[in-house]
């Protein structure tokens, strides 16, 4: 299989110097770009993923009708931080 190469980007001559200054020894400018490139690659597909999976969480929730209601949640939520608060100003520091 051929290789294919990554279109040119324009930025701005003191981006490439600061570029520049952050490769590690022996790194090329262009061994950067392509592992800056996989990384965002990579980190899109992590998080097409994750974003798939909750969508697919929360149909079956309300397919189900068994999920709690966020004011349900966020009352809770509520009760325990007054807890901890309370708890927190009764102990002496």
């Amino acid at each position: 299989m051929k290789t294919a190469t990554i279109p040119p980007v324009r930025i701005e001559p003191s981006f490439r110097i600061a570029m520049e200054q952050s490769l590690e020894g022996g790194e090329s400018l262009a061994a950067l770009v392509e592992t800056a490139v996989r990384s965002e690659v990579a980190r899109r597909r992590v998080q097409s993923e994750f974003l798939r999976r909750g969508m697919a969480a929360i149909h079956r929730t309300v397919s189900s009708g068994d999920g709690v209601a966020a004011e349900v949640v966020i009352s809770k939520l509520q009760q325990k931080l007054a807890l901890a608060k309370q708890t927190k100003q009764a102990k002496p520091t």
